[in-house]
């Protein structure tokens, strides 16, 4: 699953600098470009952490309204958020007519016809200190041990449409598993945006004709807004989401190229009527020249398709989204540009790009990678001469983040047995990342896995795709034969019951949505 960790101590660490201000070149105040989910994320973190006594924070909102997702999926990791900023998760939910995710259901992916989950939660515990997968992957080489699926009880639950809180008690199955959320995407940016403003953030309603920078230095000296008035702030915060915005040219970071592993370059979006129970779960289904993905909302349905347009035309990708669609469109597709890579650096001089990488929508790393920029932002906090061994290590830490994230993506389209259109034998045949190869060949041989314990993406989650996409290995573990095969056996199949029987008391997703967070507020489509 997604790591999740300790929580960062954020308000001991701005603490620590506000109790006596030494620092007379101390940033005083930030400018954050670009409004949407990320960006009054980002506005509402600094608002609630910086205080505006300490530090001015400003969000300048150009007022377009550019293409953008309908839905916002968030990962386990955005509940340190609602503890940070105290918001109540039945309010939130009502609010942005939200709905559970305990994870995400592949289809199609390995071959057309299998399909597999990735979830948000822990497998089966440890036997004699050995990893659960090994004991199985023994089980499973003698025709014995059932569905690796079975052993987690988060697919459990969302293969039968259930759902509950994890329980507290740590000896209980119903303990094992987190969750995250599927938000409207408009309805999240009203709600963080009404809790920025009211912690004091202000509100820019104007397009940025241009950004200036210093000669002296290069660092940027103001924002020219389109009515000629200027903003000024220290440190400059980009939330754009990687727009290819004009006004950012003098000073966008040259952009770092993935399309090679990440082929899919744009996406169509549109809403439909919901039909049917609601799963507490997204799909993720191959299609001939990409994918399509089907979140739910309480209000509605976002259908969408993203594909690789060196595969397919546009017009092509809208007749295979519109004829495959879990309910009514409620509107038309929304076209929407993909870039996946990274910029070159995520902080130069005075400029932090903070939400402009475009890894891959596949498994919703967008707002988590927005809140780990701005832990890690809180980690170097800067002064106005702006220390380069501090930017240094933020961009280090940044762009490893991101290049192990992208490893995992890139597992998805490599990891195929597909060869029935151009798209998947390109995908199939695509030579991959050293790093990625040598976690393949590494799990291949002895079913091992090389996961740092930097990396979000956890044992669990690897496992899930490896497995799902049939990379089974010819290997496993030797300490594992330490226990008699019968006595693994029995003790696996307890656990499968155990779970089984656990998860079958839940209530139904849907159910507990009414009776706990139904939607008071119905967004438009």
């Amino acid at each position: 699953m997604p790591r999740t960790g300790p929580a960062p101590n954020w308000t001991r660490q701005i603490s620590r600098r506000t109790g006596l201000d030494v620092h007379s070149d101390r940033i005083r105040s930030i400018a954050i470009v670009g409004g949407g989910a990320a960006g009054w994320l980002a506005a509402a973190t600094l608002a609630r952490l910086l205080k505006p006594a300490f530090c001015e924070v400003r969000l300048l909102d150009s007022g377009q309204q550019l293409p953008g997702p309908i839905s916002e999926s968030a990962l386990p990791s955005f509940h340190r958020l609602n503890s940070l900023l105290g918001i109540n998760e039945q309010d939130l939910m009502q609010r942005t007519s939200a709905t559970f995710k305990l994870g995400a259901q592949f289809v199609d992916w390995s071959r057309p016809g299998e399909s597999y989950f990735h979830s948000f939660g822990s497998l089966a515990a440890k036997l004699e200190a050995v990893a659960f997968h090994h004991h199985w992957l023994r089980l499973h080489q003698a025709g014995l041990g059932g569905a690796f699926e079975d052993y987690s009880p988060a697919t459990v639950a969302a293969k039968q449409g259930r759902f509950a809180r994890p329980v507290a008690d740590r000896q209980s199955v119903l303990s094992r598993y987190s969750y995250g959320y599927h938000f409207h995407a408009a309805s999240l940016s009203v709600y963080l945006r009404e809790y920025a403003q009211a912690h004091g953030v202000t509100r820019i309603e104007r397009p940025i004709a241009e950004v200036r920078l210093r000669a002296e230095d290069g660092f940027v000296d103001a924002l020219q807004l389109d009515d000629g008035s200027s903003v000024r702030a220290d440190l400059y915060v980009d939330c754009t989401g990687g727009q290819n915005l004009p006004c950012q040219q003098p000073y966008r970071s040259p952009h770092i190229d993935w399309s090679h592993w990440l082929p899919c370059d744009r996406a169509l979006a549109l809403p439909c009527r919901g039909e049917g129970p609601l799963p507490p779960y997204s799909q993720s289904i191959a299609r001939s020249s990409g994918w399509q993905w089907r979140v739910p909302l309480q209000h509605c349905s976002d259908s969408g398709y993203a594909y690789a347009s060196r595969f397919t035309s546009d017009d092509q990708a809208t007749a295979l989204l519109l004829s495959d669609l879990p309910g009514v469109a409620l509107a038309q597709p929304r076209l929407l540009r993909l870039s996946p890579g990274r910029p070159a650096r995520f902080w130069d001089r005075n400029w932090l790009v903070l939400a402009g990488s475009a890894l891959e929508p596949l498994e919703s790393t967008g707002l988590h990678l927005v809140q780990t920029g701005i832990a890690r932002l809180m980690t170097f906090f800067p002064v106005s001469r702006f220390s380069p061994n501090d930017l240094e290590e933020y961009n280090r830490l940044t762009i490893m983040e991101h290049e192990r994230i992208r490893d995992f993506l890139i597992l998805h389209y490599k990891a195929t047995a597909r060869g029935d259109s151009p798209f998947w034998t390109y995908c199939r045949n695509m030579s991959i990342t050293d790093t990625l190869r040598a976690k393949i060949e590494l799990f291949k041989d002895s079913g091992r896995l090389s996961v740092l314990e930097e990396e979000h993406f956890g044992d669990e989650s690897w496992l899930s795709v490896l497995l799902g996409q049939s990379l089974t290995p010819s290997g496993y573990d030797p300490l594992a034969d330490v226990l008699g095969i019968e006595e693994v056996t029995a003790a696996l199949g307890f656990m499968r019951a155990k779970i089984r029987t656990a998860v079958d008391a839940l209530p139904m997703h849907e159910q507990f949505i009414e009776q706990q967070c139904q939607a008071n507020f119905m967004g438009a489509p």
